[in-house]
Parts: C-alpha cells; sequence; structure tokens
C-alpha cells in the first residue's frame, strides 16, 4: 500500500453555508443525521487503512484556524493509530497545489527515497471502505512505476458542477488491472449543460474526484518541470527537528517548523490540477469501484442528514416537503419544497439565515458572492 496519505482539510466550504462556514468548514460537519462523525473523521480512516508499515504516514494539512477541530477528532482515535498521524498547520490558504507540493517535500526529507503518496479530499462521502482500499491497492501499482494516478467516477447524470476526465486507451494491458484502468487524454473543466449530457452518455468521460497517487520522487520532478516557481520554497525546507513538533490529544503537530510560513509566502495560489495534472503526460485513471458522493449543496446534504431534530412546528401535511436545519425553533405555514437553513451565532459562529427553494441550493455560491462584494465577508 502507500508509505504515506495526505489529507487536504482545508477550504472554506460555503457551499454549506450557514452551517458552514471559515471557522467551521464542511469537512467538519456530521457525515449523517445522528452527528457523529465527521466527513474530515472519516477521511482519517481511509487514510490509515490504504497505508502500510510500521513507517507508514497519515499527513494532515489544516489551516491554522481549524486545528481544534482536527485535534478533536483525532482525539477519538485509538492511540495505536494516533501514532501514524503528523499534522501539518497551514500558514495561508494557497489551494491545493501547495498543500500537496508542501506534503511531498516534507514526506521526502522526513521518509526517505522511494516513498509513494494517496492524496485524499477531507470532504466527501466514499463507501465501502473495501471497495475504496481495493482501487488504491490499484493507484499503488501504477504510482510505484512512475505514473500520477487519478481515480474516476462513472457520471450517474448529466453534471456541471464537477470536472470531468477524458480517457484514451486502457492501461495495464495482460495485467489483473485490465479494464478498471485507462490512460489520461485531458481534463474537461467543468462543462454547460448541453456539454454535460454528451459526457454522462459517453463511456469515456468521468468525473474528476479531486484524489491522486504518486510516487514522492516523481510528483518532485513533475512540479520541478511544470511549476517550478510554487515548488521552489519548499525545496528550500529543511526537516523539522524533534524540537519543532509539539504533541497535543496525542496527535503530533509540526507547529514550529522553520521556514514553512516564509514557504506559503513565496509560492502562488492555485489548483494541483491546473499546476501540474493537466500538464503530467504520464497520468492513468483508476475507474471508481466504490460510491462517491460530492455532498456539494444543501439537497445533497439534507439526503444524507433526513430528520436532523431541529424543532420544527408544522401547520399540516403540506409542509412535509421541507428541510429545516436550525438551532432554534421554526415554525412553516403554508410552504412547501423549502430548504431552510438557521444559525443563531451562540456557537460564536456568524448568526445568518439561507431559505431556498429545492433545486436552487447550487445557487448559494452566488449569495456567498453578494455577500463578498458587499463587505460582509464576516458572515462566511
Amino acid at each position: 500500500m502507500f508509505n504515506d496519505c495526505l489529507i487536504m482539510a482545508g477550504g472554506s466550504g460555503t457551499r454549506l453555508w450557514p452551517a458552514s462556514s471559515s471557522r467551521k468548514p464542511k469537512q467538519f460537519l456530521p457525515a449523517a443525521k445522528d452527528g457523529g462523525e465527521s466527513f474530515f473523521s472519516l477521511a482519517v480512516k481511509r487514510g490509515l487503512a490504504t497505508i502500510g508499515g510500521k513507517d507508514g504516514r497519515v499527513i494532515i494539512i489544516a489551516g491554522k484556524g481549524h486545528i481544534p477541530h482536527v485535534l478533536d477528532a483525532c482525539a477519538k482515535l485509538p492511540a495505536a493509530a494516533k501514532k501514524h498521524l503528523v499534522l501539518i498547520p497551514e500558514p495561508q490558504a494557497k489551494n491545493t497545489a501547495p498543500a500537496i507540493a508542501c506534503a511531498a517535500v516534507y514526506a521526502g526529507i522526513t521518509g526517505g527515497e522511494d516513498r509513494t503518496m494517496l492524496v485524499l479530499t477531507s470532504d466527501h462521502i466514499i463507501k465501502p471502505l473495501s471497495a475504496f482500499t481495493f482501487d488504491a491497492e490499484t493507484a499503488a501499482v501504477f504510482a510505484a512505476r512512475g505514473r500520477l494516478a487519478v481515480f474516476g467516477i462513472s457520471p450517474a447524470r448529466p453534471e456541471t458542477g464537477y470536472g470531468y476526465i477524458e480517457t484514451g486507451k486502457p492501461a495495464g494491458a495482460g495485467t489483473p488491472f485490465a479494464g478498471s484502468v485507462y490512460n489520461v487524454s485531458a481534463f474537461r473543466e467543468k462543462p454547460d449543460l448541453a456539454t454535460a449530457k454528451k459526457f454522462a452518455a459517453s463511456k469515456r468521460f468521468f468525473w474528476n474526484s479531486g484524489m491522486f497517487a504518486f510516487s514522492v520522487d516523481f510528483m518532485a520532478g513533475e512540479f520541478r518541470r511544470l511549476a517550478p516557481a510554487l515548488f521552489r520554497p519548499f525545496e528550500k525546507l529543511k526537516a523539522p527537528p524533534s524540537g519543532a513538533y509539539t504533541v497535543e490529544k496525542g496527535l503530533r503537530v509540526a507547529s514550529a517548523w522553520a521556514g514553512l510560513d516564509k514557504a506559503y509566502r513565496e509560492t502562488e495560489s492555485i489548483s494541483f490540477d491546473y499546476a501540474v495534472a493537466e500538464k503530467c503526460r504520464q497520468t492513468v485513471m483508476v475507474r471508481a469501484g466504490f460510491d462517491w458522493i460530492d455532498v456539494g449543496n444543501w439537497e445533497e446534504y439534507a439526503k444524507l442528514l433526513g430528520d436532523t431534530g431541529s424543532e420544527v412546528y408544522r401547520t399540516g401535511e403540506g409542509e412535509t416537503s421541507c428541510f429545516v436545519n436550525s438551532d432554534i425553533p421554526v415554525a412553516l405555514a403554508g410552504v412547501e419544497d423549502l430548504i431552510v437553513i438557521i444559525r443563531s451565532g451562540k456557537d460564536g459562529a456568524p448568526a445568518a439565515a439561507l431559505v431556498t427553494r429545492k433545486g436552487e441550493t447550487q445557487r448559494v455560491r452566488e449569495i456567498v458572492e453578494k455577500l463578498k462584494k458587499a463587505g460582509k465577508g464576516g458572515l462566511l
């Protein structure tokens, strides 16, 4: 399996605003209606299931403001699992390419040569775990061969909110992986509806899951070739000495890694897809055998949460088609097909409310942009 697994736990999580905010992004929200494990907690368990050997590590990169959420989630893990975790506080939010560059450098200078790395998102639903680990093992084989491996999801519908992977010829002919791994022809931007329908009808296009696998040495070479200015500040870093770490709630934290703040200041903010993946000539796609849900809007999240226990008062049967997620009582009268999200601010987060009709929840993005332009970024 992999030597290292990176879990990217940054991001502002505005698609599920106002429950998700810059103070507590989507990845730290409950992933089910029982209010138990968060999206992030489930990602950590996936990461632990994909590393091998005594020196296998799950590297978590999260914003400094989100460290308490990370610590609370990891505190519940057994001591044996915590030994495989290391947290790198991110000085600034600079998108996914700097985070992956940082983790690749860290893995190389602290773990030695010939290490392989799996990169996971922290805000998706992926199940069953057995199917995911099977596909991860396949990706590990190609990563060890000096390829960038990505995971593609068979489109369930025409979707304009996801990027797509266009596949070419099968890879691994004559091996057990024939038929499940393909060479990548191109990465496609989020399409319009007409194009999305064509993609969904084709057998050559897959949703881009945002997860990657590679050998650390290979990826360092790709960063130097494709994004040298971005990678250079991280290459200057030296391995943090033992005194650079603190232990908080049983989790090892690289809290004083000399030069990390400077590296983040000097690098650019760009996604890994744009900086490296779209330009890499040695990319293969593993066709996912697992279920994958992005939970990119309130309608999808409502399906996961179901009856959340909000104190809701309805005048009749008509309001049963409405979904309410609120920390204060809500009354509904003469309405239907609404999604009502209210946060009173009693937990320290900004007080805000969202009321939208089902089928319109993607427009939360528009609301977020309007709030930013109005100088109300403090609500996000």
